[in-house]
């Protein structure tokens, strides 16, 4: 394949990959439920679900620059089609975990595995330093229309099979059976990008730790601060708030697809925005200034008193609160030398979800009890708060090698 044909298959691969998160996302937690999981095993699976998958990424992706990253981009769409065979098969609690361990599943909607730290490094390769955000901007517009979509096919499609009978368990099945195939069309996408999407070779004699050499002490500061920020998100995934919105409100399947569509809508387009406001005040200064309203948002849903104003607050939050996620990407690129760039975003997205998956063991027991299930949301309103201070004092004066604005 040319650039240009590599280009414009991660896009694809991105919107199935997306799709198939947010279909999967809205049902997990009721789906889990349904097969006899209490809400602290629902906690401690998706808690092992994140860690599994930061386990998992951490190895692929920092070898994938040495090792190839066509291979371990295959490697994790087979992931995705075992772990969807197992949580279809067995309502087992240690089969289930062990499926959560090993395989790729995302209990948020968001991006798990190893996929996106290895297209974001091909990606930066096909494209000039000026255009890269613009490009991560698209990239992750296309996902978050395509995680919207997912979610509201996932739910509809549930509300559909209840309708006509079948039982809720069989029918949350249907969504995650769905969940395999979509892994399966990864892998063949996976398999016929072109040599271009390979990294440059680096210098023989560099001593790595984690894929990296120079980069590595701006790559694990930008790691520790961006594990913190995962870790208050891990909070509020979107299977518990889906969940919450369910326990609190009475919300139906298809209610709560329609409210994280219009959700990762609103979010996708606000990340196009992001581009323009970087060029004139930084990618920094872009990723701090739209992330503290969000912020002060997302600890607000709870204390509405009806479900419209709930959903009015939540859409407001998700307006705003994916603007930090091109310009963030593309400052891992910026700093780091390209031979690097998939283990720095393979390390930084690791933290990630490792700092995620700390937080549903916690979170799942207080959204289930009426008198604390605004906690989560005020934890996580204010770590995120505290983490965008701290990467403003500690990165202001860190400089992209390309020198663009910071």
């Amino acid at each position: 394949m040319d650039p240009r044909a590599d280009t414009r298959a991660l896009f694809v691969t991105r919107s199935a990959r997306l799709f198939a998160y947010g279909w999967l996302s809205v049902v997990l937690a009721l789906y889990l439920s349904e097969a006899g999981l209490s809400e602290r095993e629902l906690g401690a699976l998706l808690t092992l679900t994140l860690a599994g998958d930061a386990a998992v990424s951490l190895w692929m992706t920092t070898r994938a620059d040495r090792l190839g990253r066509r291979r371990m981009l295959v490697a994790g769409a087979a992931l995705m089609v075992l772990a969807a065979a197992l949580f279809a098969s067995t309502r087992s609690f240690w089969l289930l975990t062990l499926a959560a361990f090993v395989g790729v599943i995302s209990p948020s909607g968001n991006e798990v595995g190893p996929f996106l730290a290895i297209e974001q490094a091909a990606l930066a390769q096909v494209v000039t330093p000026a255009r890269r955000t613009q490009l991560f901007a698209w990239y992750n517009l296309v996902g978050s229309l395509a995680t919207a979509v997912g979610a509201l096919a996932g739910g509809v499609l549930v509300q559909v099979l209840l309708g006509r009978g079948l039982a809720p368990l069989a029918s949350y099945r249907v969504i995650v059976l769905g969940y395999g195939v979509v892994g399966l069309a990864l892998a063949l996408v996976f398999a016929r990008l072109g040599p271009g999407v390979e990294a440059p070779p680096a210098p023989s004699s560099s001593p790595r730790l984690l894929g990296l050499t120079g980069s590595r002490r701006v790559v694990l500061g930008l790691a520790g601060l961006f594990s913190l920020d995962s870790f208050a998100g891990g909070f509020v995934v979107q299977a518990l708030v889906a969940f919450w919105f369910h326990r609190r409100f009475g919300v139906a399947p298809a209610t709560l697809g329609a409210i994280f569509f219009g959700a990762n809508l609103l979010a996708g387009v606000s990340a196009l925005s992001a581009a323009a406001l970087a060029r004139r005040i930084g990618l920094l200064a872009t990723m701090v200034a739209t992330h503290l309203p969000s912020n002060l948002l997302l600890i607000v849903v709870p204390l509405m008193p009806s479900l419209p104003l709930a959903i009015l607050v939540l859409l407001a939050r998700f307006s705003i609160s994916q603007m930090d996620v091109p310009t963030r990407q593309s400052y891992v690129m910026a700093v780091v030398a390209p031979e690097e760039r998939a283990a720095a975003s393979g390390v930084t997205g690791i933290a990630r979800t490792l700092g995620a998956a700390l937080a549903p063991a916690v979170a799942a027991p207080l959204f289930a009890s009426p008198a604390l299930a605004s906690v989560p949301f005020f934890l996580a309103g204010g770590l995120k708060i505290a983490y965008d201070l701290v990467l403003w004092v500690s990165f202001r004066r860190v400089r992209p090698r390309e020198g663009e604005a910071r």
